[in-house]
C-alpha cells in the first residue's frame, strides 16, 4: 500500500510540475537575434560574384 502511495505521490508531483511549466507565458517569448553588420561566410562570396550559386 505504501509503495502505491509513494508512486502516485511522486508521479502526481511530476505532473503538477510539468503542467505549470507548460502553461508559463514567458517560455513562448524569445527575442529575435541581432543582425550582423557585415555578412560573413558564403553569403559574401555569392553576392560578390554576382552570379547564381548553380553556375
Amino acid at each position: 500500500m505504501i509503495d502505491n502511495f509513494s508512486i502516485a505521490l511522486t508521479h502526481g508531483l511530476l505532473l503538477i510540475a510539468a503542467w505549470r511549466l507548460i502553461h508559463r507565458s514567458d517560455l513562448d517569448v524569445e527575442d529575435p537575434p541581432e543582425r550582423d553588420k557585415e555578412p560573413e561566410g558564403f553569403l559574401i562570396q555569392s553576392s560578390a560574384k554576382g552570379s547564381s550559386p548553380d553556375a
